[in-house]
């Protein structure tokens, strides 16, 4: 929070007694991105006169009373009202001192008695495109996810419940005044039929006895009091009517708080929704790695016991390009395991010897012999080890053991 010589002036005043229509806020934007100053544009009414400790905070949506500000700036006094220029006015706030966080929070102006006179729309403190990024992928942040979640869920429960207090206490004070207005309405219809009363009593004096006149200047009297308690009953009366027709308008605000209120309730909840089906697809992907990772694991230490090897005893080797021969495809790591097998059976004119058996210099029954068995052998493309074709997964667990 903004740190300044001296607090600014406070007061309890709740939403009902302000009046927001005093002091009008231009060009507030839906959001503000979170690193850079904010400048507040504000325009003065004509029946307002700004004093010298009027102040203008960022207050986050909901706040009760301005003791609930976040920061605020002292406004600058215009040198002449009277000018249309001198009516319209900014502030500008640090960026420094701004909220970090991504809650709604609105501007307020409020006068040297701690009263608001004006309120901006609700805005946020947040990246231009972050709606349309998303980057979850730890469980850590899924457990700040699920932290977010419940603070959300407690703030929406402590809203609603202090607004349905709230609403029940008027009711509850409507209901004690309507039916204190109907008492004193039939107190009134009481007096006004004794004031009828009293006034046939004095005509029937009047005309029938003038001995009685000190009875009559007595009822005269009474019926003067009577006329007055009639007067203030009535006065009491208009009041109570102006007291509840106020109380019908604190209803009427209450519940449009009340609407917004579970509009913001709804949005949090798909806002929980969503974060939840994020938390579920995270956790199916982390189980189906993990899951994985048991298949590799088993197959790797069943390719090393079939070996007769142990895994913490091999030391990682990664082979070089200068392993396997100058005729190994670039992209396999390891060299094709495949590379040793003879895929030409019939033997080119480089590759005709002589016999070693009957010294003929063409293709003889000796030859082709030799060549057959040639061609049905595996070579290691590693260390050269020759492996009988019928043992081909003999072969490739070699291979692959050259890898570990």
């Amino acid at each position: 929070m903004e740190k300044t010589v001296e607090d600014p002036p406070t007061s309890a005043v709740l939403l009902d007694h302000c009046h927001f229509s005093q002091v009008i806020f231009n060009s507030v934007e839906k959001f503000y991105i979170p690193g850079g100053d904010v400048t507040c544009h504000y325009t003065f009414t004509q029946h307002f006169i700004p004093r010298r400790k009027d102040w203008i905070g960022i207050f986050r949506v909901g706040w009760k009373t301005t003791r609930e500000y976040y920061t605020f700036m002292w406004v600058n006094l215009p040198i002449d009202l009277n000018n249309e220029s001198a009516k319209q006015q900014e502030v500008q706030f640090k960026a420094y001192y701004l909220p970090k966080d991504d809650e709604y929070y609105q501007f307020c102006y409020v006068d040297q008695d701690g009263v608001v006179r004006g309120a901006s729309i609700p805005f946020q403190f947040r990246p231009e495109n972050e709606e349309d990024i998303l980057v979850v992928t730890t469980q850590e942040e899924l457990e700040t996810l699920r932290c977010i979640n419940k603070k959300l869920e407690l703030k929406v429960k402590e809203q609603e419940d202090y607004w349905e207090t709230e609403l029940l206490q008027l009711k509850e004070q409507n209901q004690k005044m309507t039916s204190e207005n109907k008492k004193m309405g039939i107190r009134v219809d009481q007096l006004q039929a004794q004031l009828s009363t009293q006034e046939k009593e004095m005509e029937k004096l009047v005309q029938g006895d003038q001995d009685k006149t000190e009875q009559l200047e007595h009822l005269k009297k009474e019926n003067d009091h009577l006329f007055l308690s009639l007067t203030e009953q009535r006065k009491d009366q208009k009041k109570l009517e102006q007291t509840v027709e106020a109380m019908k308008q604190n209803e009427t605000t209450a519940m449009k708080k009340q609407q917004e209120l579970m509009d913001e309730n709804f949005d949090l909840s798909r806002r929980l929704s969503e974060n939840k089906m994020i938390c579920n697809v995270l956790q199916r992907e982390k189980e189906r790695l993990e899951g994985e990772n048991d298949l590799l694991q088993r197959e790797n230490t069943r390719l090393l016991s079939y070996m007769g090897l142990d895994f913490n005893s091999l030391p990682y080797q990664v082979p070089t390009s200068d392993e396997g021969g100058a005729g190994q495809n670039p992209g396999l790591v390891y060299g094709n395991p495949y590379s040793g097998i003879q895929e030409s059976s019939s033997p080119s004119s480089l590759s005709i010897k002589k016999c070693p058996i009957c010294k003929a210099d063409d293709i003889c029954d000796h030859t082709l012999e030799q060549q057959q068995m040639h061609a049905l052998c595996l070579n290691c493309p590693i260390c050269g080890k020759t492996f009988p074709a019928r043992e081909k997964q003999i072969f490739e667990d070699h291979v692959f053991c050259h890898s570990l």
